[in-house]
């Protein structure tokens, strides 16, 4: 009998990709990734501002040309057993669309308007709705909808990035008829039901993102939604009141998606989720296993049973969603707002120097050699410094804090500074501080008393910065095993798809046949464990004097 084949697709913030998995063994037979043309270029992007925006199309042309070319490279006949389609987005990344779902900035009028396009999870100009509607949920004199979301709500999430949107752009709120999550969008396309009054909504994407709970009939009432501003009247009518878990069906391939893509009509598209949650069931989580997607941010995704949860609200979190992982389970979620970024900052810090060399070819290809290894070359220069020689303190706020208390007014600091700060130094505070965010999330989680056995990472950071690794797991004090996948948020989704395709029954047992283990397992180095002790009460006592100030500025 010829094999089965499942199609993961991982929509993450610079690329999307896709991976071809094998149903009966979780064999990662082909995987093609593609970059958003548009964002590449930095279009409708202004860093400066805290904007970030991705237009449609960039999704839409990066699936069609990531599909054809993994299905280019399976032997002849192969597409045609492929029997389901599983895809995670980043998030909470939402976007405004008229009454067909159709996105505004695929419209003629709105095609270069930032505001009609998916407001990308890291955009952060949605800072003073945030505040307000923390400050209604705990003052309407109403249940706090907050209250399964960690206590606090995020600039980064849906209402305050909706509200920021209507109140900024009076062409756009005329327009709109609703809102979507990109994970919502992207299965409703493949399979025509774009309509957002029966477009099947992510669960993941709705607990954790838009204060959506049963147990107030779904999204938060009218009567506190118009407390926080009388421009939200009106929208939740528009938008849903089930939600569904990501083993479930949204859909079936369309003629015209299939004849795009070069698959077969009719399979099955499974609900859409955000890529930390879909890559946590790829890496493996069970219950008691705290997972960490390192890439440009973090998400730390934890499961735990009902039971184990009960009447319990973890605080300070990015919310706790029954079934936002694994059906049946609840899911919580936690990160930091910058990771990979933090360093990404401080190689174009370094790299500015090179702008004026010119742009001859020649010259350019030295400049990208140069540039290219200037993180390898400092993590190497940085390893040879012992914990503390640094001299330094960084807190690693720089895109604001995601948790423990989300808080995206924050900004970043070093303390610490001499004429004798070199960049290796100034480099492997940087890692230190974003050691010491990651082991911030790992205290939250066990101080309100659940329990981390085992502490698994993925993403790009994970896979190709043993140093960053290194000094993670000596400031975790634990160790940290390494997922063998290197598109282990696709290979979730391919689960998921597995799951909607009927081949198992369910979520675990999809992870039983298809989880790629594990290759590499970094362990805390017992000589530097202790100073890294007294150095994270430091950047605890730090991050207290300097919080409200950093916040002012």
């Amino acid at each position: 009998m010829l094999p089965e084949y499942v199609l993961g697709v991982d929509y993450g913030t610079d690329s999307v990709r896709v991976v071809v998995v094998g149903v009966t063994d979780g064999r990662e037979e082909a995987t093609e990734v593609v970059e958003y043309p548009r964002w590449r270029e930095g279009r409708y992007c202004d860093p400066a501002r805290h904007r970030f925006r991705q237009h449609p199309l960039d999704y839409l042309e990066s699936l069609t040309a990531a599909v054809r070319g993994v299905l280019g490279k399976l032997p002849p006949g192969a597409a045609e057993r492929v029997v389901g389609i599983g895809i995670d987005t980043t998030g909470s990344t939402p976007c405004a669309v008229d009454r067909h779902g159709m996105p505004l900035a695929l419209l003629d009028e709105f095609k270069d308007n930032p505001n009609a396009m998916f407001i990308l999870w890291k955009d952060h100009t949605a800072i003073k709705e945030a505040e307000e509607i923390n400050h209604a949920a705990k003052s309407w004199g109403g249940t706090d909808f907050t209250r399964y979301e960690g206590g606090v709500y995020s600039a980064e999430w849906f209402w305050a990035k909706i509200l920021h949107v209507l109140r900024e752009d009076p062409a756009v709120r005329q327009a709109a008829h609703s809102w979507v999550e990109h994970c919502d969008w992207l299965p409703a396309v493949l399979t025509g039901t774009t309509d957002p009054k029966t477009m099947k909504r992510s669960r993941c994407a709705a607990g954790h993102k838009a204060m959506w709970h049963p147990s107030w009939g779904g999204l938060p009432p009218e009567e506190f939604l118009t407390r926080i501003d009388p421009l939200l009247a009106g929208w939740r009518e528009r938008l849903y009141t089930e939600t569904y878990t990501a083993d479930q069906v949204a859909g079936f391939l369309t003629a015209e998606w299939a004849a795009k893509l070069g698959l077969r009509p009719g399979i099955p598209v499974a609900v859409g989720a955000f890529d930390a949650h879909m890559g946590a069931v790829g890496g493996g989580i069970t219950e008691g296993a705290l997972v960490k997607i390192m890439g440009t941010s973090t998400c730390d995704v934890m499961v735990a049973s009902p039971a184990a949860i009960g009447e319990k609200l973890i605080a300070g979190i990015c919310g706790q969603v029954d079934g936002s992982v694994i059906p049946g389970m609840i899911g919580l979620e936690a990160g930091q707002s910058s990771f990979g970024d933090v360093y990404a900052w401080f190689k174009r810090l370094l790299a500015w120097t090179l702008e004026p060399l010119g742009a001859s070819s020649s010259v350019s290809r030295e400049k990208e050699t140069i540039e290219n290894d200037l993180l390898p070359r400092l993590s190497r220069e940085a390893a040879k410094l012992a914990p503390g020689e640094a001299g330094l303190l960084a807190l690693d706020w720089l895109n604001g804090r995601r948790t423990p208390y989300a808080d995206q007014a924050l900004k970043g600091a070093i303390v610490g500074l001499t004429l004798g700060t070199t960049p290796p130094r100034f480099f492997r505070a940087l890692v230190e501080a974003t050691a010491f965010g990651a082991r911030a999330i790992n205290e939250r989680f066990l101080e309100e008393g659940l329990r981390v056995e085992r502490v698994i990472a993925m993403g790009g950071i994970a896979k190709k910065n043993e140093f960053v690794m290194e000094i993670t797991a000596d400031v975790l004090g634990t160790p940290i095993e390494v997922v063998r996948s290197e598109q282990a948020c696709a290979l979730g989704a391919a689960m998921f798809a597995a799951v909607a395709a009927g081949r198992y029954r369910t979520v675990q047992e999809a992870q039983a046949a298809m989880a790629s283990g594990f290759d590499t397992t970094f362990y805390p180095r017992p000589e530097n464990v202790e100073k890294y002790q007294k150095l994270y009460a430091l950047y605890r006592e730090v991050g207290r004097m300097l919080e409200g100030t950093l916040r002012s500025l």
